[in-house]
């Protein structure tokens, strides 16, 4: 009986097998997280040393983000966003939508 007790409590109990087993994948699921996070660390450490000596980098980063242009350069953005006042599905009869002949 005592033997039955201490091998229940070694498979289940707060020190088992079981808790054993949950910690190990959460440790292994830790550690891929920790080498994700170091090369993504590596990856702007990189990008933070470029962007201090090579002057290509900052341009560009200037050009990309801040949308900053030469002297003589004219820049062109497009809208990606839609339209709310131009719905093609909400048309309806005498309103100019997707199937207007207006639109054709």
């Amino acid at each position: 009986m005592l033997a039955a007790l201490m091998g229940y409590f070694a498979v289940i109990g707060d020190n088992g097998l079981t808790v054993y087993k949950q910690k190990r994948l959460e440790d292994q699921q830790l550690a891929r997280q920790i080498a994700l996070l170091k090369a993504e660390n590596e990856r702007l450490q990189a990008h933070v040393e470029r962007l201090k000596s090579d002057p290509d980098a900052i341009e560009h980063e200037a050009r990309e983000k801040l949308h900053y242009a030469r002297a003589g350069e004219v820049i062109y953005t497009l809208d990606d966003r839609p339209d709310p006042n131009r719905s093609g599905s909400s048309a309806g009869p005498g309103k100019p939508g997707a199937d207007s002949p207006a639109n054709q």
